[in-house]
């Protein structure tokens, strides 16, 4: 099921809960007239607050993908705020922290301003995995990290299937039309990585 922010999620004026442990969409605020729109994408002290860490900004990256491009899943060691900013994407996110709560559960948005998406940015703590899948091109995704990526913990860096049948995602384009990286063609189920979280 989709991903819908409500009240009964909401854990303070515009940031909510997800059914993962650690995973939030905080909405934004938007404005649109006839020049175009403003929006203002995220503001690190409420993350600081759910979260009760520090979230401190030490890169700021930006991608662009195309039709049908797929990335992930991919965890990394730190922590992000993702935001497509351009476009319109389906993203699937799950947690794959062997120690979590929530080990092994999905959530999926559609995000972007575009087609209808969901305004607003992601916080990822670090470890669970997220992906991208573009549905209108190009699809812009910025992602604000709190480690130099030559800085960040490197034992955190891992590739999921995106095709793991335990996460059984239901990808909104055919296998056949994705276009996905050597990396992720062949990513591990989590089944190969935590063998002991199966038995």
């Amino acid at each position: 099921m989709m991903f819908k922010p409500s009240p009964a999620l909401e854990i303070q004026p515009g940031v909510f809960k997800t059914k993962i442990d650690g995973l939030y969409f905080l909405a934004y605020n938007f404005a649109a007239d006839e020049r175009g729109f403003f929006a203002e994408v995220g503001h690190t002290h409420k993350i600081e607050t759910v979260t009760g860490q520090p979230f401190k900004i030490a890169q700021i990256n930006h991608s662009r993908s195309l039709l049908n491009v797929v990335r992930g899943m991919h965890a990394e060691g730190w922590n992000k705020l993702v935001t497509v900013i351009n476009g319109f994407a389906f993203s699937a996110l799950a947690d794959v922290r062997p120690d979590s709560p929530t080990f092994g559960v999905v959530e999926t948005f559609e995000l972007g301003p575009d087609n209808g998406g969901l305004k607003g940015s992601l916080y990822i703590s670090q470890g669970i995995a997220n992906s991208v899948c573009v549905l209108k091109p190009p699809v812009d995704y910025l992602y604000c990290v709190d480690k130099l990526y030559q800085e960040r913990d490197k034992s955190g860096d891992q590739a999921i299937s995106l095709f793991d049948p335990d996460l059984s995602i239901a990808w909104p384009i055919e296998k056949a039309k994705m276009i996905i990286s050597e990396r992720d063609k062949n990513a591990v189920f989590l089944r190969q990585k935590f063998p002991d979280k199966f038995k």
